[in-house]
């Protein structure tokens, strides 16, 4: 089974160029300071000065290495893309199935929801605080979830093949974006166990729906 997805469409941190920057001590510890506070309390409630406390590192250190804010937050959401990117891939490479594949990333937002520190999906936050359809933090969250979309568009195209009384694997996709945000919106309101086995519920009647 192919890693996914086929589309051409690569991931943002597959994409950035920082990706290989040569890495500092100083960068990273900025950098985990920073996606912690901006994860747990919200980006733009998080300033500069919050950030250079905590980390602790100069305020020249901070701009060697993120020229401004935004800078900042765009290293912070590439990470969570790549961690994302990561999960999907490992789910495929461990499956022998596109279906158990897709069980396995949905086992994975199932997963995230008890983690003691969970506070919501990264990208829905940001995305929230950033409306702006041109502001690169708003594009990047909007190409994370093309790549995320198409990525389980090739895995349900795979469990579906060809016959003509299965779904169409790109609605598949966006019925699992739209439960797996849902669920991550919710999930704490509702009641966790709750909501994480009504939306596992939901990914095996993705798998097995027919039209």
């Amino acid at each position: 089974m192919a890693a996914p997805p086929s589309s051409g469409v690569t991931s943002p941190s597959a994409a950035s160029p920082g990706g290989t920057e040569r890495r500092s001590e100083a960068r990273e510890r900025l950098l985990s300071t920073a996606s912690r506070l901006f994860y747990s309390e919200g980006i733009r409630a998080v300033g500069v000065e919050r950030i250079l406390a905590e980390a602790p590192v100069t305020r020249a250190t901070f701009y060697r290495h993120f020229p401004s804010k935004e800078d900042l937050v765009l290293a912070y959401l590439l990470g969570v893309d790549a961690q994302t990117v990561a999960t999907v891939q490992a789910a495929v490479a461990e499956s022998a199935s596109a279906a158990d594949a897709v069980r396995r990333v949905g086992t994975a937002v199932a997963d995230d929801l008890v983690r003691p520190e969970f506070r919501g999906c990264a990208f829905l936050k940001a995305a929230a605080e950033y409306s702006d359809p041109q502001d690169p933090v708003r594009q990047l969250v909007l190409a994370h979830r093309s790549w995320y979309r198409d990525a389980l568009t090739q895995l349900f195209s795979e469990v579906f093949g060809s016959s003509p009384r299965r779904g169409q694997p790109e609605h598949a996709a966006e019925h699992f974006v739209m439960m797996r945000d849902g669920v991550m919106s919710g999930a704490h309101l509702d009641g966790v166990d709750n909501a994480r086995a009504s939306f596992q519920r939901g990914v095996e009647g993705l798998l097995t729906m027919l039209h």
